[in-house]
Order: C-alpha cells, then sequence, then structure tokens
C-alpha cells in the first residue's frame, strides 16, 4: 500500500474532484459523514462535544461534523477560530450551512479574544484546528488552545491528522504545541509520521476512513513510501517443488557467537532452520562447541581456530548465503576478520549486530561493502552507523534513506514499523510485529530468517520484505497465545511454522 506525502494527498484531492468528477464542497461533506459515522459508533448522544475549527479545509471538515452530529441529536457548541479574516472556501459554506441550520445559538465565531469553554471528563473535543497541510509549528494563540485542550481531562478526537502534528517531518516541532487525541479518525491512508514511534503519544488509537478518492490515481501515482500488506508476501513466496532434495533448498552459513554469546548464533540458526533451508553451517568459537551441538542437532558446525571470538575468515563458495554479526564481538582481531570476510564473499551477505557495531567503529571500511548487502540495525546502532544521534525518527529513516542509496544497500531500521531502505530510495514499512518482540535476540531471529530466504533463491529485496513480514506475525502469532510481557526470542522461532501456515493457505 501507497503512503502518499501531504502534497501528494492534496494532488490526489484535486484529481478526484476533476475526474469523478464531484465538487470539493460534496467530497468534505463525504468525509464528514465518515467522520461522523465513527463518533457515533463510540458516544452516545448524552455526550456533550465541544468542536474547535480552524480557518481551512480541517475547519471545513469540523463544521460539517458539528451539523451532521447536531442532526443526529447531539448537543454541539461550535468554535471556529478566523483571527485573520481569510476562511477556506469550502469552510465559509460550512459556517453558512451550520448556521442556516438547528442550534446556530452554540455556534462562535472568534476573530479575537477567546473565552474558552469548560472541558470536563465527560466533554467529547472535536480537535478540526489543522490538518495535513501543517508546515510549520504551531505558536500563539492556537499553541495556548492546544496546551489548554492537553490539560483538560476530556477525550479528544482529531480529524485527519492531531492538530499541530505534521504528516512527515517533526524533528524540529514544537512538541507541547501538538494535540494529544484520544482517537485520530485520519482520511484515506496513515500519514508518514503515524508509522513512526515517537508520534505515537500524540495520535491515540487510529482509525482510517476510505473516502473513495481517486483509484486511478492512486494506481498510477509513483510513492516513495510503502507499507506491506499479505498480498505482497503471498505473491512473493517461493514454494518447494515436491521432488526436491536438500541440495535444491539452499546452503546457508551464518557467523555468529563468541564465548559467552552462544545464543545468538544459536537463534539465528534455529530461526534459518526453521525457514525451508536445506543446510544451515555456523561458524563459532571452539567453546560453543558443546552447547550448540546440543541446542542446534541440525547445524553443521563449523569451528574457528581461537577458543573464544572469531578470528578468520572463511570461504564461502560452497554457501548461497552468508549472515555475520550475531553476538560476534568486538575485539579489533574478529574485526579484522569480519571485514576480510565480508570482502571475501562472494554470495549475499546479511551484517546485523556486532557486524555493524565494528563497522560504525571503522567507517571507513563501509566502501568496501559490496553492493547489495543487508544490514539490519536498530535505531541505536544506525546512529554509531551515521556518526550521532538523530534528533527524531524522519530523521534517522532519512539518514537510513540516504545510507541505503550511497551504499546500494538494503537497510532494515528495525522498530515498531520497521523500515526497509532500498537502494534506489524507496521505504517500505513492515506492518506485522508488536512490542512483545522487543526482547534480546529477537533481531538474531530475524537475521537467521532474512538469511534462509537468501539461501533459498529470494532476491534482496523480497528476501526482506518477506523475512521482517514473517518475523513479525510469528510475533504477532506467539502473543496471541502467549501474551506480550512473556515473549522471548525462542517464541518468534516457534511460531514461524504457524507463519508459513497461514501466508500459504
Amino acid at each position: 500500500m501507497k503512503i502518499f506525502t501531504s502534497a501528494q494527498i492534496h494532488e490526489l484531492d484535486r484529481y478526484t474532484i476533476e475526474h469523478e468528477p464531484i465538487k470539493s464542497i460534496d467530497l468534505m461533506e463525504r468525509a464528514a459523514k465518515a467522520i461522523t459515522r465513527a463518533i457515533t459508533e463510540e458516544w452516545s448522544t448524552n455526550t456533550p462535544i465541544v468542536v474547535f475549527a480552524g480557518p481551512g479545509n480541517n475547519g471545513g471538515d469540523a463544521l460539517a461534523v458539528a451539523r451532521l452530529l447536531i442532526n443526529e441529536g447531539y448537543k454541539v457548541s461550535t468554535y471556529l477560530f478566523n483571527i485573520t479574516n481569510h476562511l477556506s472556501e469550502d469552510c465559509v459554506t460550512n459556517r453558512q450551512r451550520l448556521l442556516d441550520g438547528k442550534h446556530a445559538k452554540d455556534f462562535t465565531e472568534i476573530t479575537a479574544k477567546f473565552d474558552p469553554p469548560e472541558l470536563t471528563a465527560d466533554t467529547l473535543v472535536i480537535d478540526g484546528l489543522f490538518g495535513s497541510g501543517l508546515n510549520k509549528p504551531l505558536a500563539g494563540g492556537f499553541a495556548s488552545l492546544v496546551k489548554y485542550i492537553n490539560q483538560s481531562p476530556a477525550k479528544i478526537v482529531s480529524i485527519d491528522v492531531p492538530s499541530g502534528l505534521m504528516s512527515e517531518d517533526n524533528t524540529y516541532n514544537v512538541r507541547a504545541n501538538i494535540i494529544h487525541a484520544t482517537l485520530t479518525l485520519t482520511l484515506h491512508e496513515r500519514k508518514l509520521s503515524f508509522l513512526f514511534a515517537d508520534a505515537q503519544q500524540f495520535i491515540g488509537r487510529l482509525k482510517v476512513l476510505d473516502i473513495r478518492l481517486s483509484q486511478e490515481f492512486i494506481q498510477k501515482t509513483e510513492a516513495q513510501y510503502y507499507v506491506l500488506e499479505e498480498s505482497d508476501i503471498r505473491s512473493r513466496l517461493i514454494h518447494r517443488d515436491d521432488f526436491s532434495h536438500k541440495g535444491d533448498m539452499g546452503n546457508a552459513l551464518i557467523i555468529a557467537g563468541s564465548y559467552g554469546m552462544s545464543g545468538a548464533a544459536i537463534l539465528s540458526a534455529r530461526a534459518c532452520l526453521r525457514c525451508g533451508v536445506g543446510k544451515t553451517t555456523v561458524h563459532t568459537p571452539k567453546k560453543n562447541y558443546d552447547i550448540m551441538q546440543i541446542a542446534v542437532p541440525e547445524a553443521v558446525l563449523q569451528m574457528d581456530h581461537e577458543e573464544t571470538a572469531f578470528t578468520e575468515a572463511v570461504d564461502t563458495d560452497d554457501f548461497d548465503a552468508l549472515a555475520i554479526g550475531p553476538g560476534l564481538g568486538r575485539q579489533e582481531p574478529t574485526a579484522i576478520a569480519m571485514i576480510a570476510q565480508i570482502r571475501r564473499a562472494q554470495c549475499p551477505i546479511v551484517a546485523d549486530a556486532d557486524a555493524l557495531n565494528i563497522l560504525a567503529s571503522h567507517r571507513a571500511w563501509m566502501q568496501q561493502l559490496p553492493k547489495g548487502i543487508i544490514m539490519t540495525p536498530h535505531a541505536r546502532e544506525l546512529d554509531r552507523l551515521t556518526g550521532s544521534p538523530a534528533n527524531a525518527d524522519y530523521e534517522r529513516l532519512h539518514r537510513t534513506r540516504e545510507l541505503a542509496k550511497s551504499l546500494q544497500a538494503y537497510i532494515i531500521l528495525k522498530g515498531h514499523n520497521s523500515a526497509l531502505c532500498l537502494p534506489n530510495g524507496n521505504v517500505i514499512f513492515n506492518a506485522t510485529g508488536n512490542s512483545g518482540m522487543a526482547t534480546a535476540g529477537s533481531g538474531d531471529v530475524l537475521t537467521g530468517i532474512i538469511t534462509a530466504l537468501l539461501a533459498r533463491g529470494y532476491h534482496q529485496q523480497n528476501a526482506c520484505m518477506v523475512g521482517m513480514y514473517l518475523h513479525g506475525l510469528a510475533g504477532d502469532l506467539a502473543a496471541k497465545d502467549l501474551g506480550k510481557e512473556s515473549l522471548v526470542a525462542s517464541d518468534i522461532i516457534n511460531y514461524l511454522p504457524k507463519a508459513f501456515k497461514l501466508l500459504d493457505d
């Protein structure tokens, strides 16, 4: 599913108006009906409602919603903020429609001084001050109004976007001046900023309302951002032939684990084996031999000549994919062996965990990475790779995109909505997964999954897409049965079979 920018959404609205065809005021009425329906499904007519409408089309939506709610029997007080004496055309029309209807005495237009109404715990506030077109932080009177609403005990429903929140980049926004919605009713699709962790405090619960915008425009317009859907994964799955043997199913090499960190190697190997690969070899220090042999009997062991660390690059001619990094350690001999291994490898590579931390400490080495390498950093690892902490999630994503383009790499920035940044600059967000997966070893599992898919013959992009979706889906299935609090990385592996079966049905 495509995620459009605010500028593209504006073009989508305009295209729908021109080609449906439909008048802009009628499209606004369609949106207002969808918003009103969502509100009436959750709150009864006993709920006192206060509507705050801004001067633009978001305010026009709010005025239309106020009128429709009044017609449904709700007691609604409406405040329209017209400080500059300039309203959008559709906002003017909806102001008049409201005034022409019932209970016009509950309408107040503010042009100067504003005496705010009392907002109690029983009150429902409809936030229609500013929508997706906002491009600068709120200030002055609107900032004060937002703070007043936020400090009240009232429930808040935001139309399209919580006022003050920008649709894409909030890196330098003033977060104290953004509405904290109880429920956000967004139109057509999620906005890009809704996918970031640092915006969740403002959004509350999210409902996406279909207002039947032009499918023709959606299909023909290129986007930079996408969200994975189940159909995207089903169409990319490679199914095994009934007459295939293990030699046909790929041979994966995992270089992982230092002494005391054999668990990372175990988790990566077990996840790899659970994803259909024919053979998995684990290269690990000698002292990990006994525990690896017991914990993962299906894996072939290849022992480093050192007792406690990875110190020698190995031949990869017989392997179809290589993973390197989980639990590897960061000692200098390991670092030298790691970059030598990456230079030597002739197969697709997944670099994770300590492989990324080593690269962050030897940033000049990144120029030696082969095109098409897959990297799977979490937020702090990405900050180390780029040299400084990001100020916000959007900035971090932007840095990841630029790094993926400069290295011609596939970089999965891990998080609740993990983001796959492609070499061409596009970004694909994952829609599966949950907070129970925020546990040690979860990333090692993802590494094993993607490595198996590479060995099976998936292209790097497809291996990343299918891999992160499967990873999250298995986590969701595990959380459904076990709960989020008790989830551990091994549970994700144990639920991979159910995830595959769900996608194969």
